[in-house]
């Protein structure tokens, strides 16, 4: 075989150079191009991230990996270095989560709000109520008759906790080894909606998730609504570039600027379900913002409005 030139040899290894170039130049930019959204299962149960990251993903050549599950694994995810945000609906995880260091600029983005649905025969005896506590109080009177039963998430969710917080107001921890009317489902929303729609029990759901599933659930109505405790607002907070510098903090910077520009709180407010508001929208509405638990949120706002 012929030997090669110096001269070729030469061209050989830069061309071997530019394509390794290429090649690992490619790699990191794709790397970059990839978003972690750590969330909770309404909002991927819901259609609403169907629905929003197609005109993100689109406008700023970004891949979006959700990863849905309950608010508290969620927020476990970000802990553990695994996702660049969380879009979450839990006052006092969220909090905790700010307060040791693991994120950053906490900002209100939606809210809806929590119903307790059941069977339309209604044994519990709660329709119509606007008091949650008291509709809790008759499920469990007469799951102690027998005749009822209540299904929880018990995931450590954000509607998990929330049931969890009424029933505290009773002076109860109910769990499925003390009370037999009540079930620890440990799944997500819409199976816990499908058990109950079989077992005609009654849960704690947000509307959201319900409105995506109620036409595969003829024998659930809406019992309790319109209890001030009952008000889901979501928040979207950052994981801390200090602590975690190796995730995509750049683009999830530019998401939270998509999703609480007016913009982006006009596609909220206009997701329907069947003529019905899913979400609406919180982040402009330094008020009621306020109201729902985001005391900084004007601040917030000022940071990501002049975050270029």
């Amino acid at each position: 075989m012929r030997r090669l030139s110096k001269t070729q040899l030469v061209i050989v290894l830069l061309v071997f150079v530019f394509v390794t170039v290429a090649i690992v130049g490619e790699y990191f930019l794709s790397r970059s191009r990839r978003l972690v959204l750590s969330t909770t299962t309404s909002t991927w149960d819901s259609g609403l991230l169907g629905y929003l990251l197609p005109i993100y993903e689109q406008r700023y050549d970004v891949k979006v990996d959700v990863l849905h599950v309950g608010t508290g694994q969620a927020l476990q995810i970000a802990q553990g270095g695994d996702a660049d945000l969380v879009l979450v609906h839990s006052k006092e995880l969220e909090l905790n989560f700010t307060s040791q260091g693991y994120g950053v600029h906490r900002i209100g983005v939606m809210y809806n709000d929590f119903i307790i649905i059941g069977p339309p025969s209604d044994l519990a005896g709660i329709r119509g109520l606007t008091n949650a506590t008291e509709a809790f109080r008759r499920i469990k009177t007469a799951g102690d008759l027998g005749n009822v039963i209540f299904v929880s998430r018990a995931d450590k969710s954000g509607t998990n906790l929330l049931e969890l917080k009424i029933w505290s107001l009773l002076g109860l921890t109910p769990k499925n080894t003390t009370y037999s009317w009540y079930w620890e489902a440990k799944t997500g929303m819409g199976n816990v909606l499908r058990i109950c729609n079989e077992k005609l029990g009654y849960a704690l759901t947000d509307r959201a998730t319900w409105l995506s599933f109620k036409n595969e659930l003829p024998n659930l109505k809406v019992l309790v609504q319109n209890d001030s405790v009952l008000f889901n607002p979501y928040s979207v907070i950052l994981v801390n570039p200090d602590r975690y510098p190796h995730r995509n903090h750049q683009d999830a910077v530019k998401f939270v600027k998509f999703l609480i520009s007016v913009e982006g709180q006009t596609l909220i407010q206009d997701f329907k379900k069947e003529g019905e508001t899913l979400f609406y929208p919180l982040a402009r509405d330094v008020p009621k913002a306020v109201e729902l638990g985001f005391e900084n949120q004007q601040e917030e706002l000022v940071w990501y409005d002049s975050h270029t």
